[in-house]
């Protein structure tokens, strides 16, 4: 005789409660969120920003919009100079985060003292390209991710590129070209020195600080950025930007270097071995 085969029946499947299909359900749109913000930023890697969410903000508060993006061979050098000295001499060597400063900020904040900056350009950009002002320590939460993102997606020279094109210098002006022309009636390829350092004077405070005329303030601080851009020249702090190439070459003769440096101190602790 043969033996029949009897199926067992399978357990009946367990109905997911209310916890887990929110679970489910914030897990889903997070990754889809994720794809779509990787999905923009390798566009905007090659397209530039239509608008962002501050100069909706300022229409609906009733300004004019001025946005004129060129590419950044259309930028003075003055203003990539300025603008890294003004806000972020860390720029080429950091991986979107300048984690000394963070460090300081949050012990300044714990002990009650003014909060200092602590954003690098990359967050900045991060911020003008996805976010909003404003929003506290939950909209510098979401900085984070949005950084990575473009620290991953974009060279350094494009971060900047796109920061120079979307930054806000007050009066519904955003980006280099349109302030270049509203401020000193000139093409942004062509700022001198001591007017690309007033730009980048007021970028903390685009609304509250003027360019024309400046205040005692700002005229004391574009001096002290004058001085400043040397040093970023002098000590290639731009070079990300203004020649990537031979950023690119040095970053590798400096790996090439430490590499070496630590196998030479393993193999001269190798010999010390008994």
């Amino acid at each position: 005789m043969s033996k029949t085969k009897v199926k067992r029946a399978k357990p009946p499947r367990k109905r997911r409660g209310p916890l887990g299909w929110l679970g489910s359900m914030v897990f889903k749109l997070t990754l889809a969120g994720a794809l779509a913000v990787g999905v923009i930023a390798l566009v905007l890697r090659y397209y530039g920003p239509p608008g962002t969410l501050v100069m909706l903000e300022r229409k609906l508060q009733g300004e004019s919009i001025d946005y004129r993006p060129v590419r950044l061979d259309g930028i003075s050098e003055n203003l990539v100079l300025a603008v890294i000295a003004a806000e972020d001499t860390k720029f080429c060597d950091h991986i979107g985060f300048d984690f000394e400063a963070i460090e300081m900020a949050l012990e300044d904040a714990a002990e009650g003292k003014r909060q200092r900056g602590a954003s690098t350009l990359s967050q900045q950009t991060a911020k003008n390209v996805f976010l909003w002002n404003g929003g506290g320590w939950f909209r510098k939460g979401l900085e984070v991710p949005f950084t990575l993102v473009i620290e991953g997606a974009w060279p350094k020279a494009r971060t900047l590129e796109v920061y120079l094109n979307i930054a806000e210098w007050g009066d519904g002006i955003f980006g280099a070209e349109a302030a270049a022309q509203r401020r000193f009636n000139k093409s942004a390829k062509d700022l001198t020195r001591r007017e690309a350092a007033l730009l980048a004077a007021v970028l903390p405070s685009p609304n509250k600080w003027r360019v024309d005329p400046p205040g005692r303030y700002v005229s004391r601080r574009t001096e002290t950025l004058i001085k400043r851009m040397e040093v970023v020249k002098r000590e290639k702090l731009a070079e990300c930007v203004l020649d990537p190439e031979a950023f690119a070459a040095r970053q590798a003769e400096k790996r090439a270097k430490e590499k070496a440096a630590k196998e030479k101190e393993q193999a001269a602790k190798a010999k010390e071995k008994p």
